[in-house]
């Protein structure tokens, strides 16, 4: 397991982050510092992976949005710096060569066992304080998501798509087919009863 930073008193901050070994990967939301171990699943990494090709198949309705996924910096203040699963950016302002600095307009977050409550109560907390319009949540292990609406500043709806729903985003004019996302198959249609 990779050792915490030395605390600080007063928080670790994004110049902390960038002196930190490459080969680990952390986040810090308001200060504090979060290993981000163990590495992803295979299927989190095969739902990753779905969602950019899905997403990819409209490319041309992001207009000049872009998607970006992990490990990419999101730097949301100086003492907060996350890497989302995957994100959508449109504010070509906020693209810099090493990171992205300030809200993506949409998130999504791939939960594990491990990242369960950072991803639902954390990072949840975090998008809607920083004003992130649509956050996702897909859970590999129930094929299940989970969608929050920024509402006047605060996530007030909550929604839940089985993974043979279409979900389409609120942010973009975009539709994913979730059976393809988590790889499933859809039950054969049943023929109508034919009348005599």
């Amino acid at each position: 397991m990779t050792a915490l930073p030395a605390l600080k008193a007063d928080g670790f901050t994004y110049q902390d982050y960038l002196a930190w070994p490459d080969q680990e990967r952390w986040e810090i939301i308001h200060g504090e510092a979060f290993a981000m171990t163990p590495a992803p699943s295979t299927r989190h990494q095969m739902i990753s992976r779905n969602l950019l090709w899905g997403i990819g198949e409209f490319k041309s309705r992001l207009g000049s949005c872009q998607v970006f996924t992990a490990p990419t910096d999101v730097v949301l203040d100086d003492q907060t710096v996350v890497q989302p699963d995957l994100f959508i950016v449109c504010d070509k302002a906020k693209v810099t060569p090493k990171s992205i600095q300030g809200p993506p307009d949409l998130v999504v977050e791939i939960v594990s066992k491990a990242t369960a409550f950072k991803d639902t109560v954390i990072k949840k907390q975090l998008y809607e304080e920083f004003g992130v319009a649509e956050y996702l949540l897909f859970f590999p292990d129930l094929d299940l998501v989970e969608r929050h609406i920024l509402d006047k500043g605060r996530y007030l709806t909550q929604e839940r798509f089985n993974w043979d729903a279409t979900l389409a985003l609120h942010a973009f004019p975009i539709q994913l087919q979730l059976w393809e996302i988590f790889e499933r198959e859809l039950p054969a249609a049943k023929p109508s009863p034919v009348g005599d």
